[in-house]
């Protein structure tokens, strides 16, 4: 008698089966009712930050680019001239972006 190899064995079929009908008769909330929920913890009042609001300004000095730096075109980083790696165009590339 010759054999089908394509057909599901019948345990396997079985076990397929009964895990498909656990998750049908599990509890899973309906995803609309999740989405409300989602949207009314969404509100900017309902949200407490931890640790204190401290309401106080940000000093932050800006040190202007000295003559021996160059602002890498590739990272934006601000370098100094001895990791320059190449310049074209007008435009500077640090060691490690062109490394």
């Amino acid at each position: 008698m010759a054999s089908d190899y394509d057909e599901v064995r019948p345990e396997v079929k079985e076990s397929q089966e009964s895990s498909l009908e656990a998750l049908r008769t599990e509890n899973t909330p309906d995803p609309r009712s999740v989405v409300r929920e989602l949207d009314e913890a969404d509100t900017v009042d309902g949200v407490d930050l931890p640790g204190d609001f401290i309401a106080e300004e940000l000093v932050v000095e800006v040190v202007p680019q000295k003559e021996d730096e160059f602002t890498c075109w590739s990272c934006f980083l601000v370098r100094h001239r001895s990791q320059m790696a190449r310049e074209k165009d007008g435009h500077a590339y640090c060691i490690e972006c062109e490394g």
